[in-house]
Order: C-alpha cells, then structure tokens, then sequence
C-alpha cells in the first residue's frame, strides 16, 4: 500500500510538472506581447547605459516588441537593482547590471534589499571592460617590477588614487596591492577626472582605471600605462603588457555588464533572450562598436554566465576585504 500511494504521488508531482511546463512554453509562445522594459541602474551616458541602448535598438525588431530602456540610478545600482529584483517574473523586465550590482554590492554593503544569488536568473554578459595600472610621469617605474620595488623600499609612501572607495578601480588596486603584500595608500576622489587629473600631476603615483578612461592620457603620454589587468592585452593599448605577464601569474580583474531577469522568469522566456541577445553581440558592426567603447563584446551561455558571477562574487570578496571599505 505504501508503495502504491508513493507511486501515486510520484505521478501526481510528474503530471503537475509536465503541466507547468506546457503552461510555460504556451506563454513564452505569445511572448512578447507587449512593451519590454530595460532597467540601467547607472546614469545616462555610462558605458552600461550605452551597451544597453545599442542592444534594445536592435533587440525590438527581433522580438516584434520594442525594449525601453529606463534608466535608475542611485545608492551605487542598487536602487535599480532593487526594483528589477522586486518586478514581476513575467518576462518584461530586465535588468543590465554590472560586477558592481551582482558581485561586489553584497560584501561591500551591511544591509541589501536583494540578494544577486537568489533574486535574479542570469541570462548572459554583454561586455568585459579592461583595466589598466597607470604611473604618473613623475614616479620612476615602467614595469610592475620596479612599481613593487618602489612600494617595498618606502611602506605607505607609494600613493594611488581611485573614483571612490568601493569602486571597482579601487578594490582592483586593493587586490593588486594585498595579493604583493604592498602597503600603500589609497586616496579616494570624486570620480575619474579629478583623480586623472592628480595622477598626470603627480600628486599621486599610481591609479587603476578602464581602458576607456585611461588611454586618451595614455597615447598623449601624460601617463604612463604599466599593464593591464586582465589575462589577455587590450586590443586599444596592444603594447601594453598584462601583470600576468609581469609575474602575477593568473591575476585576472576587469569590471564587466551582463543581462539579469527576476528569479522566476520563465525558462523559454530565458532561453530566447539569450539567443537573441548573442546573435547581436556576434554580429560586426555592433562588435566594432563596442570596441571603439574600449569593451570587449562576450554573449555567453546563461550556465557560464551563472558560474562566473559566482565566481566574480568569490574574487570582488576577496577585494572588498583586502580594501577594508565598507557601507553601512
């Protein structure tokens, strides 16, 4: 008897899965029927921001619906992170959201409305944006080498400068410095442009930035560019060396954008975004695009993408503790 009502069970749990599954692929059939929604939770003119208008301009007409980008910034994306976490999984709301939303927010605040892991499902990185280790004219090094030699000679002396505490330009040099056992001293500006500007003064000796920020300076030699922080050499400074060409073997740092759904949404729903998206990261003119950005196009699966936002959760972790910074 208990065999036979365990069977039934079993069956009854099979039948109401194959039930919510039809039901699923009959509404992703009729999906989109309407307006689709693009949260951005950066300001406009952001590289997020740009990515995500050159993808919906062209992800309305292969959807048959258009794709509104709305941007929402504020409390460092999470105000628009926030709100794509809580909308409706119902397949018209998405969310473009970076390593600072999805992998570096939750160890750098104390208290979040969402959490990355479980409210939202991956859907595939748009975009990979390089970093750059960059000197000041003033400061005697060309090779990471002679940074860390300088840096060992002088503890604390050897200064770098970031867009703000908790950036991602700062938790990459936090991680540069932790992983050489470096005890320098970080001073947080306002953002990019001062700090650029304090560098090519040399009132600071060393900043971590994009590759779209820094290299205008970089081919003007204001600055002078020391590696990039990613395993492969950016195609905008090709003569730059990587630090894992320079020692720090498998030191791989660069901030990123993907596309993110609220948990729950429909698998075929998922499964079509993906598809659609990808195509338009592989096609030429948006790659060059893109590229011009100082980005690196990517369109990848939603099972590599899920893995390496854990994996990005594991290595901004890691910085965020090396930077001691913290938000209440």
């Amino acid at each position: 008897m208990y065999i036979n009502s365990a069977w039934k069970l079993a069956r009854r749990a099979c039948i109401a899965l194959a039930l919510s599954l039809l039901a699923a692929g009959a509404f992703a059939q009729q999906w989109p029927s309407r307006p689709i929604k693009l949260i951005v939770p950066v300001p406009p003119g952001q590289g997020a921001d740009i990515i995500s208008r050159l993808i919906a301009e062209r992800l309305g007409p292969a959807l048959g619906q258009p794709v509104v980008v709305e941007n929402k910034p504020g409390a460092g994306t999470m105000l628009g992170s926030e709100q794509a976490a809580r909308s409706a999984p119902d397949g018209y709301t998405f969310l473009a959201a970076g390593s600072s939303a999805l992998a570096i927010n939750p160890h750098l605040y104390a208290k979040m409305a969402y959490d990355p892991a479980k409210d939202f499902a991956p859907v595939t990185q748009l975009v990979s944006i390089d970093f750059v280790l960059c000197a000041s004219p003033a400061l005697p090094a060309r090779t990471v080498a002679e940074v860390l030699k300088l840096a060992r000679d002088k503890p604390g002396a050897l200064t770098y400068g970031s867009p703000g505490s908790g950036t991602t330009a700062h938790l990459a040099m936090a991680l540069f410095g932790a992983q050489n056992k470096l005890e320098l001293m970080h001073v947080p500006y306002k953002g990019s442009v001062p700090a650029m500007t304090d560098l090519i003064g040399g009132q600071i000796g060393l900043m971590v930035d994009s590759v779209a920020v820094v290299q205008s300076q970089v081919k003007a030699g204001k600055v002078r560019a020391i590696a990039v922080t990613g395993l492969k050499r950016s195609e905008l400074l090709p003569d730059v060396p990587t630090l894992d060409e320079q020692g720090m073997r498998g030191f791989d740092v660069a901030t990123w954008t993907g596309l993110v759904a609220p948990a729950g949404t429909p698998e075929p729903i998922l499964e079509r975004m993906n598809t659609e998206v990808v195509k338009i990261l592989r096609m030429p003119d948006v790659q060059q695009k893109i590229r011009d950005l100082g980005m690196s196009p990517v369109g990848d699966s939603r099972e590599h993408f899920t893995r390496y936002i854990a994996s990005e959760s594991t290595k901004w972790g890691e910085a965020v503790k090396a930077s001691g910074a913290k938000v209440q």
